[in-house]
């Protein structure tokens, strides 16, 4: 499991990177560096630990984001959100290549810092929920059932929540406003997720509906 967890992380960052730097045409982009470096870092980091603690899960999350139980409307959306992904991507390399964007310093430094507390914040979303796959789908054969505890007290999908910070501090580490323009658009995607995979759990999971009616909120406490 290891040997796979490394393979895809380095297709993934590789895949990145490429993207970026073709787009950008050059590779002379530091903050794209910080980026591709710190990816490298934190994959088998946080799958060595997630492996330590829950190898089920770190299993379930290395499977494909297509699979057979999952429902035709997530398969959609998953094929819809890759490819906003990789133009998300282009966009940023494409911002670089122009000099579009005046990105000043402190900002990309926040940027960083966005990004690792996204991390921080799904590792703690992993440690409290088992079933935190990357697809939408019941888990009947590993007795899924409702969690409620950590940050699933305050809203019913931190995984989300945590890519916000994701989704904000990438664009803000690459120095590209052109990124960062395309932010509301993917958090709208998450919304759309979020609505397949919570008729999902209400018709299938037990004690769903009853959690949703305790705990408000979806994504931000005290907005949605």
């Amino acid at each position: 499991m290891i040997a796979r967890l490394l393979l895809q992380n380095t297709i993934f960052v590789v895949a990145m990177g490429a993207l970026l730097f073709a787009s950008a045409g050059t590779l002379h982009w530091p903050a794209a560096w910080v980026f591709l470096v710190t990816s490298v870092l934190l994959g088998p980091l946080c799958g060595w630990w997630l492996y330590r603690i829950d190898p089920a899960l770190l299993a379930e999350r290395l499977r494909p984001v297509l699979q057979k139980d999952q429902p035709a409307a997530d398969k959609a959306f998953m094929i819809v959100f890759i490819v906003v992904i990789l133009a998300w991507l282009i966009a940023m390399g494409l911002d670089r290549r122009h000099l579009a964007s005046g990105m000043p310093p402190a900002l990309q430094a926040l940027g960083l810092v966005l990004y690792l507390t996204s991390t921080l914040f799904t590792l703690w979303v992993f440690r409290e929920n088992s079933f935190a796959a990357p697809v939408v789908k019941l888990q009947a054969e590993r007795a899924q059932r409702v969690i409620s505890t950590g940050p699933y007290a305050h809203v019913r999908h931190p995984m989300y929540s945590g890519m916000i910070l994701f989704f904000t501090g990438v664009p803000l580490l690459l120095g590209s406003w052109w990124g960062l323009a395309m932010t509301p658009l993917l958090l709208a995607l998450l919304a759309v997720r979020i609505r397949i995979e919570e008729r999902t759990l209400v018709a299938g999971l037990p004690g769903y509906a009853d959690y949703a009616t305790r705990v408000r909120y979806r994504l931000l406490p005290g907005v949605w």
